[in-house]
């Protein structure tokens, strides 16, 4: 689990998939109102307070994207209107409005443009030729759509990419809007033709 402000009443909290299985959530139970869904959100309130000094106190927005292979971004809004400011709240009480989205992108970070090069001779031998690359900060990030991956066994392809890379704990969208697009589209098959 990693905490990010990204303002003063906001934050970003990535979970791995790694993160859910430690504490015995299923992807799918992430979404429902149970007992254990409920501990991991107050577990991540105390980080974000221990961390970052983010006090969820008062009414909260919560906003959770899944990404597919990389795992979930939570990020936590704290909205004070002129008519809350004077209310004291009880500590154990959160009220909240969730919303929920789920992305289909395959969204990969690489440190060496030589990883994303030994990546693609892989992926290419595997039949996958789509993609998008783009550079940011230093660091190369590989974004496939549901129909890049088409075709494509699903785990053996994270499990390439993990090889390689680590899931992005930034946005595409993010990427996209501050980086530097490299390949608009079949990224792995032009990168396996310049550099063979």
């Amino acid at each position: 689990m990693r905490v990010e402000r990204l303002t003063y009443n906001k934050i970003k909290i990535f979970l791995t998939f790694d993160d859910l299985n430690e504490r015995g959530i299923s992807k799918e139970e992430i979404w429902q109102d149970i007992p254990k869904v409920h501990q991991l959100f107050r577990d991540m309130m105390t980080e974000a307070d221990d961390e970052v000094g983010f006090k969820a106190d008062g009414p909260i927005a919560v906003e959770v994207f899944s990404l597919p292979a990389q795992g979930m971004v939570v990020i936590v809004t704290k909205g004070v209107n002129e008519y809350e400011i004077e209310e004291d709240y009880d500590e154990d009480y959160i009220e909240m409005q969730v919303t929920l989205d789920e992305s289909d992108e395959v969204f990969y970070e690489f440190f060496s443009f030589e990883d994303v090069i030994s990546l693609s001779k892989r992926l290419s031998g595997a039949g996958l030729s789509g993609g998008t690359l783009f550079s940011y900060n230093e660091r190369f990030y590989l974004k496939f759509e549901e129909h890049d991956v088409s075709g494509v066994e699903y785990d053996m392809l994270i499990a390439l990419l993990a090889e390689f890379g680590c899931s992005s704990t930034i946005t595409s969208y993010r990427v996209m809007e501050y980086g530097k697009k490299l390949m608009a589209e079949d990224a792995i098959k032009q990168i396996v033709h310049y550099f063979k």
